[in-house]
Formats: structure tokens, sequence, C-alpha cells
């Protein structure tokens, strides 16, 4: 069993910037983020995995970052620029290549409003 706690959610104004974290309890190969806005089904934000290799969601790039730790129990997420639109509940996500287990923190908001 992996546990993931994530930290970093907050109340921003727009054009704002913010740096969620999650820590995993042990060393993992692929994490990333997804959020979950109101009324909306969850959608990825970006994964990547412990070799660098990185997915994102294509309407995020150039506002939003992904990174990872040396050790390989923590991702980051940078946010940059934030509207409205972005307020969510952000999740951590990870997986272990090879299997179907899949590991979810138990959620930060994230509000960006004036």
């Amino acid at each position: 069993q992996v546990q993931l706690v994530e930290s970093g959610g907050d109340l921003v104004q727009p054009g704002g910037s913010l740096k969620l974290s999650c820590v995993a309890s042990r060393t993992i190969g692929t994490m990333g983020w997804y959020r979950q806005a109101p009324g909306k089904q969850r959608e990825m934000i970006a994964l990547m995995t412990r070799s660098g290799n990185i997915d994102f969601a294509d309407s995020l790039k150039g506002r939003f970052s992904i990174s990872r730790d040396d050790a390989g129990n923590t991702v980051y997420l940078q946010m940059t620029n934030l509207k409205p639109e972005d307020t969510a509940v952000y999740y951590c996500y990870a997986t272990i290549v090879g299997t179907s287990a899949e590991y979810w923190g138990q959620g930060t908001q994230v509000t960006v409003s004036s």
C-alpha cells in the first residue's frame, strides 16, 4: 500500500502562482496530478516517470509544469498564471509500472478568485 499526502492548495488571485507537493510513503514509478472541478469529471494534468518521461494535458502546457525529486517519492506541480477555471480539487496520483495498482491522495483545494 502506498500513501500519498498532498499539500500546497490555497486561495490565490487570478494571475497568481501556486506550487503543489505530494509525498509518497515509498519510492514509486509514475506519479502525477489530476484535478476535478465542481460538476466536472476528474481530468489528468500530468504524469511523470522516474526516468523523466512526461505525459501532459495539452490545454495546460505552458502554464503548469511537473517535476520530481531525486529520491523518487515526491512530485510537484508548479502552476502559473492561474485562472478562475483552474479552481478544483487537485489529486496526487501514483502507479506502479507493470501493475494495475493505482493510488490517490486525499486531494487539496485550489481556488482562484479575486
